[in-house]
């Protein structure tokens, strides 16, 4: 209402200014009739003619000016509603009206395209949403459900038409809502068998705004099935590893008996049978023993014990491990005064894989071995270079009994970037890229006895 009466006495001030301009003339021009020597019929008739003109003038005036103006209103209005089909005609870019005109149309456009494009998005958010494994739900500033996907629908149970405008605590989602941001609990699923946890979860919350009033965006990840596929594909991995190695010693074993048992079916039997039975044995004890290699290897590798945190000085644990080393002189470039917290048994294990497999790659090429080391703020930056002929296959240096070496385990760098991790560091190798060879880079924390006895205890709660 208070719109309306502004734009009728908007038009009522265009009209009055109009007949204000006029009002001179139409003074003058009565006058001059008056005064004059016309007659009285004649003074009545043009008096009328002008009242007339001047009115209809006034009125013509005021709908030039306030119909251009509602047409711009309903424009932007109809763009403000989103319909983009009604143009404004018949302006001029010649004047201050067309030139408006034209704005208004060329604005048409981009808020066309604007609109399409965060339309296209919201469709292509809410597919993605419906698509992803993932349980997704929007609570308001009451805890009331204001937005879930398909897989929060599964999680809970129920149709979204059922859930939306229902509070957490009905749903049995209350505690996703409070405590930490970010966690993982074991929990019960609200869809699921209540009289056993449905499996480890992790909940993920923060914080949205929508029509200037806090949301909460909770994003529930059920780990279990991850950790499950990660499970059976570790032991589809390890099976074909060891049926692998097994096979390659069972085959010439099984081939072996079987040329020994037909030896010794022979009759009369040839004069050098027992040398050939000798030679047979021979090999099936070699083959034996390696795969009692392999055995020991995976066994190795399996049951790497927790660290036992200790004082080490950087400098005596290179040249320890560099001492060890006969084949090659070792290059130890000194880096700063420096004391971790670590188990320095596994750590001169690491360092002594890194340091033979460097010699190792520089006995053909007569190149050089070299260790440096740096602090870079809270971690120590040991690198162990080598002038070799580089990686060839590198994808495959961690994988777990892969081998280039004819007598090699393949499980040298597989322990030592355990170890290196178990302390809560890094272990990388590759190619450099200043000259021939291989950089092994290995990153541990700098930390207290108290840090890293938390951590060691903290690893240790979570493997048990």
């Amino acid at each position: 209402m208070t719109q309306r009466r502004r734009r009728i006495d908007h038009d009522q001030y265009v009209q009055r200014l109009a007949l204000a301009g006029g009002l001179p003339a139409v003074i003058v021009s009565l006058a001059l009739l008056w005064t004059g020597d016309y007659s009285l019929k004649l003074s009545w008739t043009l008096s009328l003619l002008v009242l007339l003109c001047w009115w209809l003038f006034a009125i013509a005036l005021r709908e030039r000016v306030v119909r251009p103006l509602q047409t711009l209103a309903n424009l932007i209005a109809a763009l403000r509603e989103g319909d983009y089909s009604i143009r404004a005609r018949g302006g001029r870019l010649d004047d201050a009206l067309g030139q408006a005109m034209h704005e208004v149309n060329a604005l048409r456009d981009p808020l066309r395209d604007q609109r399409l494009g965060a339309l296209e998005a919201t469709a292509l958010l809410r597919r993605i949403m419906e698509e992803i494994d993932v349980a997704i739900f929007a609570f308001d500033e009451q805890n009331a459900l204001r937005l879930v996907n398909r897989a929060g629908e599964r999680l809970v149970g129920q149709s979204a038409e059922r859930l939306y405008g229902r509070q957490a605590s009905d749903l049995g989602l209350q505690a996703f809502l409070d405590g930490e941001p970010r966690r993982v609990v074991d929990s019960f699923l609200p869809g699921g068998d209540r009289t056993r946890p449905s499996g480890r979860v992790e909940i993920r919350r923060s914080v949205f705004r929508q029509g200037g009033l806090p949301h909460q965006l909770v994003v529930v990840s059920d780990l279990s099935r991850a950790l499950r596929d990660e499970e059976r594909q570790a032991w589809q991995r390890l099976v074909r590893v060891l049926g692998h190695e097994i096979n390659n010693s069972l085959a010439p074993i099984r081939s072996i008996v079987g040329s020994i048992q037909q030896l010794l079916r022979r009759s009369p039997r040839p004069d050098d049978w027992l040398q050939d039975v000798e030679r047979g044995l021979s090999i099936i004890g070699a083959r034996s023993e390696s795969l009692g290699r392999f055995m020991t290897s995976y066994t190795r590798l399996a049951r790497l014990p927790h660290p036992r945190i200790g004082t080490v000085d950087v400098s005596e644990w290179v040249h320890r491990v560099a001492e060890l080393e006969k084949r090659a002189r070792i290059d130890i470039r000194e880096g700063p005064a420096l004391r971790i917290q670590a188990d320095a048994d596994q750590l001169e294990q690491l360092l002594i894989n890194l340091v033979r497999n460097a010699v190792e790659a520089t006995l053909e090429t007569g190149g050089a071995v070299r260790v440096e080391w740096q602090r870079s703020d809270d971690v120590l930056e040991l690198r162990v270079t080598d002038d070799g002929h580089g990686i060839a296959h590198s994808a495959n240096l961690f994988v777990p009994f892969y081998t280039t070496k004819a007598d090699g385990t393949g499980i040298g760098l597989v322990l030592s970037r355990q170890i290196a991790e178990a302390h809560g560091g890094t272990l990388t190798l590759h190619n450099r890229t200043d000259a021939r060879g291989a950089e092994a880079r290995l990153i541990l924390p700098i930390a207290t006895p108290a840090v890293a006895r938390a951590v060691t205890g903290s690893r240790s709660s979570r493997s048990a």
